[in-house]
């Protein structure tokens, strides 16, 4: 704004200048009043807009005060009129220097400013494209951590039950075997005891039988050692007599007491072999070796 203000004086001075040199008395008060015009509208939008009545008052003293500039200068005129070409022409091109070199320097700044908030601009652009692929990477890799820590977790939680799904099986697998050898285990021993006391049974009857295979041996030789007696003490008969002795067996009539019948003479004979001999068998070993029993 300041530079404007500036500029604004500048000009307003040298287009006074030009028109007291250039034009006629006459016209020299109208560019003074233009001037002062130009002048005071400078003024005014530099000014204020709240002091609006100061700035008339202050404008009508202007106008005075050019009039009589205008009256002074035309006076003047004709006395140094070549000086003030000379020096208005040197005023008009230190002028427009100043101007180009204000245009110049503002240009190079509003330039400088352009390139230097493109540059910021970019800056800022690249900084927050960066930052924002900063962000997104981060979310990405967040988001990559948390997927994979999420897998991870998932899948080791399906080792886990497949772990112990599988520890399952074998338990059960070892309880049915454990189950079956102890099955297999209480047969086997069914099996042995039933073995073993069929083994007991099959010996008890063999025992059986083969005491019962004595006893009948046994008997047959009491039988045939009972005959053997008989046929050499009286060839067999029941009544057969010598002496004191009667019967089958030749016992003495006292050991029958007056029965003479064959059953007691079988009884008699018995009761008197076993008492004295155990036998019929030993009765007869010792009828071999003594002749009599």
């Amino acid at each position: 704004m300041m530079f404007k203000h500036n500029f604004k004086k500048v000009l307003s001075a040298t287009a006074f200048a030009v028109a007291l040199v250039v034009a006629p008395a006459a016209n020299v008060s109208a560019a003074t009043n233009d001037a002062s015009s130009t002048q005071q509208s400078a003024t005014a939008t530099s000014q204020d807009q709240q002091a609006s009545q100061d700035q008339a008052a202050s404008q009508s003293s202007a106008a005075n005060q050019s009039s009589a500039t205008a009256v002074s200068a035309s006076s003047s005129t004709s006395t140094s009129s070549a000086t003030s070409t000379s020096t208005v022409k040197k005023t008009t091109k230190k002028a427009k220097k100043t101007t180009k070199k204000s245009k110049k320097k503002t240009s190079k700044k509003k330039a400088v400013k352009k390139v230097a908030k493109k540059t910021t601009k970019k800056k800022a652009t690249k900084k927050a494209k960066k930052t924002s692929k900063k962000a997104t990477k981060k979310t990405t890799k967040a988001a990559t951590v948390a997927v994979t820590a999420s897998a991870d977790q998932s899948h080791a939680t399906d080792q886990q039950d497949d772990a112990a799904k599988k520890a399952a099986e074998v338990a059960a697998k070892k309880a049915a075997a454990a189950k079956k050898k102890a099955a297999a285990k209480k047969k086997a021993a069914a099996k042995k005891k039933a073995a073993k006391k069929k083994a007991a049974a099959k010996k008890k009857a063999a025992k059986k039988k083969a005491a019962a295979k004595k006893k009948a041996a046994k008997k047959s030789a009491e039988k045939a050692a009972k005959y053997w007696i008989a046929m050499r003490e009286s060839s067999g008969y029941y009544t057969a007599r010598n002496g004191s002795c009667y019967g089958r067996y030749q016992l003495l009539i006292s050991y029958l007491g007056g029965d003479l019948s064959k059953k007691n003479q079988e009884r008699t004979a018995d009761r008197y072999v076993y008492g004295r001999y155990g036998s019929w068998v030993n009765a007869k070993r010792f009828w071999l070796a003594h002749n009599w029993y």
